[in-house]
């Protein structure tokens, strides 16, 4: 019964090394899939392509029914699972941050790498402005440690916030996705955009 660490069935090492070749696999899908073009992944924003919604989307809804399953028969133990603590006022702002990022470099961070492997310049210089960031936030740290670690409202879930099984979001999630994609081709048909 995973996972897997936790419950001493791989070790660390193998961890990482499995971690290794799930990203590379990863990256290498991504790229296939045309996600190393910033056009597409910002066509989202502007609704003339919402590829990458769609795929990210039934990626959630497949990673969840599998959880789901894997916890009904028995083969993964969800209260090992660990989740991330909520810190809200950081996680909106953090949001922000990201989906400004995201609009302005046409990129996400994960999906940069997939553009720099096949030496895509604006990547380079986007993952250059995610280090540039990074190093800015270190060095102000001390003064935002204090926004950053307050609204601490722990390993929130949201079945547990909406007072629900988690059988039921799933269901919720679905009609949610089917929703999206419905509006992801409505926007497509109204945005049109020439091929890139």
């Amino acid at each position: 019964m995973g996972p897997l660490i936790p419950q001493e069935i791989i070790g660390q090492d193998w961890n990482l090394f499995i971690a290794f070749i799930v990203g590379i696999g990863f990256g290498f899908i991504l790229e296939q899939a045309g996600f190393s073009s910033s056009r597409k992944l910002a066509g989202v924003f502007y609704g003339y392509d919402t590829v990458v919604l769609k795929v990210f989307f039934g990626a959630a809804v497949t990673a969840m029914l599998g959880l789901l399953f894997f916890s009904l028969f028995g083969w993964i133990d969800l209260s090992l699972v660990y989740v991330n603590p909520t810190f809200l006022g950081s996680a909106i702002v953090g949001g922000i941050v990201m989906g400004i990022g995201f609009i302005a470099g046409g990129f996400c961070p994960g999906v940069s790498f997939s553009a720099i492997a096949i030496g895509k310049i604006d990547a380079m210089v986007f993952l250059g402005g995610i280090f540039i960031g990074i190093f800015m936030f270190a060095e102000a740290y001390p003064l935002l440690e204090s926004f950053y670690m307050s609204g601490n409202l722990g390993a929130l879930k949201l079945s547990d916030v909406l007072g629900i099984s988690g059988g039921f979001l799933a269901f919720l999630v679905i009609i949610a996705a089917l929703g999206m994609f419905w509006l992801g081709d409505l926007a497509e048909k109204k945005f049109p955009r020439e091929e890139y």
